[in-house]
């Protein structure tokens, strides 16, 4: 597996090439954002670690860069520590955040999660529920027919909720975990943020939002994606008395 470490640090470059390639891995690199994609085009790596604050290109930007034609993993590994500078970071495209300094062995089970998380989107066929088929693998989503597609536009936010529910068909994915998967550890106490996600997901892909089928709140819990056989067995989260307050 190829890894992409961009980082204007020389030693961290060092210290991540030494770690990384005694675990098998291979390592290409870059100490600027220009460079960084310029190795991308280049290299095609399985994933790419990539500090924010670097020169010539600053690494949100090359982020929105690598987004435009790629859906490689991006785990971010930088030293900005608000929350600011994470939410921008994941709303562009990254995948995880880790900030400086950090554990190796936190890094590792990190590159571990994605890597794992990318075979098993690319094994995944494309899902369909109600009117909407999701391809997880191209990044597209619409109602309708393959033929006359109306295609549905979400944030890469919103894909990242999406892939994890679709991955766990009819089972319980609780906040905390839904948290963690999408915007890391440090954010498990944020579920008014998550709720306004899966609201603004309800609107694009649920047949009547205020009485969700297929994403479904399962009160105090998390959230459940309930495919088409689930979802005609059971009934809709509407009728079932709401508990906690949590929608």
């Amino acid at each position: 597996m190829k890894i992409l470490v961009a980082d204007d640090d020389p030693q961290i470059i060092r210290a991540l090439t030494v770690t990384l390639r005694a675990r098998g891995y291979d390592i290409v690199t870059a100490e600027d954002g220009a460079g960084a994609l310029n190795q991308a085009i280049e290299h095609h790596p399985d994933l790419i670690m990539l500090d924010l604050g670097m020169p010539n290109l600053d690494g949100i930007d090359v982020i929105h860069g690598i987004r435009g034609w790629s859906t490689v993993p991006i785990l971010v590994v930088s030293g900005r520590t608000g929350e600011a500078d994470k939410v921008e970071a994941l709303d562009a495209g990254a995948d995880d955040y880790v900030t400086k300094p950090f554990s190796i062995d936190e890094l590792l089970a990190r590159i571990r999660a994605l890597t794992r998380r990318v075979l098993t989107v690319e094994d995944a066929p494309l899902i369909t529920f109600g009117t909407v088929t999701v391809d997880l693998v191209g990044k597209h989503i619409y109602h309708g027919s393959i033929d006359e597609p109306d295609t549905i536009r979400l944030t890469p936010t919103e894909w990242a909720i999406l892939e994890v529910l679709l991955r766990s068909p009819g089972k319980l994915i609780t906040r905390d975990a839904l948290l963690t998967e999408v915007w890391g550890v440090h954010h498990t106490n944020d579920s008014g943020y998550l709720r306004v996600y899966i609201a603004q997901l309800r609107k694009k892909l649920e047949p009547v939002p205020a009485q969700p089928r297929y994403l479904i709140t399962e009160s105090g819990m998390g959230y459940r994606f309930n495919p088409d056989r689930i979802a005609s067995e059971r009934p809709a989260e509407s009728q079932r008395p709401a508990q906690s307050g949590e929608r």
